[in-house]
């Protein structure tokens, strides 16, 4: 098939489909079955015309042998009734009839031969279209698998390369970050809490602390009144010392 004969396929499928892409696939082997469906109808048409002018062929050679057969008898009843001349003529027009008869035979084998070779041609066709049409739908098959194909991979591409993976990213050191944040509130409120509890165990020895002075005071003012021995000072300072051992021994 010839490059003009590709060019007014692509625009009829283009037209016929009305698709801005005039390579789709799909739609050129669709019309190239509708051509060759149209090729098929017009060597059915010229096959039909063979046999017909064929057959006129026939009856016009059959017309002719006829006729001539017809003037040689019309030869042979005027030499029968002694009209030499007569049969003359009739074998002159008889041999004009036998003839065109002859060219009639000879047009007719032509036609015959003409006529076998369309009806080669139509049948080859006919499974050339079988065949197209099998491998038409294998082919638009084929062709919607690697499209989706196709789309799916530069849909991959984009996700791949684009600012999706871009996007994924900051999210994933957002996500991070929150963590991060929400695990520090969580230690600094355990450590408040620790520190709170200590505390009160400060409070508490404080207050120890503060009642062991206030007794030391109070036993202050009453050795100033009865100055004690120093022994009994001593004596003293250890029970003291005894009762803030035990004090802080206390829960």
């Amino acid at each position: 098939m010839g490059l003009f004969d590709r060019i007014m396929r692509v625009i009829r499928a283009n037209l016929s489909s009305l698709v801005s892409s005039a390579e789709d696939p799909e739609k050129i082997l669709e019309q190239a079955v509708l051509d060759m469906q149209e090729d098929l109808i017009q060597l059915r048409q010229a096959v039909a015309q063979a046999i017909a002018t064929q057959k006129r062929t026939e009856r016009q050679g059959s017309q002719a042998q006829t006729t001539s057969d017809e003037w040689y008898r019309r030869a042979q009843l005027a030499l029968q009734k002694g009209d030499e001349s007569l049969a003359r003529e009739a074998l002159t027009r008889r041999k004009s009839y036998q003839d065109t008869a002859e060219a009639m035979r000879s047009q007719i084998e032509q036609q015959s031969t003409i006529v076998t070779q369309l009806k080669q041609n139509m049948m080859k066709l006919e499974s050339k279209i079988s065949e197209a049409k099998t491998k038409k739908d294998l082919y638009i098959a084929r062709a919607r698998s690697a499209k989706a194909s196709q789309q799916i991979n530069d849909m991959m591409g984009r996700v791949g390369t684009g600012g999706a993976i871009a996007a994924f990213e900051r999210m994933e050191e957002k996500v991070l970050q929150l963590e991060a944040q929400s695990e520090a509130v969580a230690e600094l409120g355990t450590d408040d809490l620790e520190q709170r509890i200590a505390s009160l165990g400060e409070a508490d020895e404080v207050e120890a602390e503060l009642a062991a002075m206030k007794n030391q005071l109070a036993g202050g003012s009453q050795a100033a009144q009865l100055p004690p021995s120093q022994t009994a000072l001593g004596s003293q300072t250890d029970s003291e010392l005894e009762r803030l051992r035990q004090q802080m021994r206390e829960p």
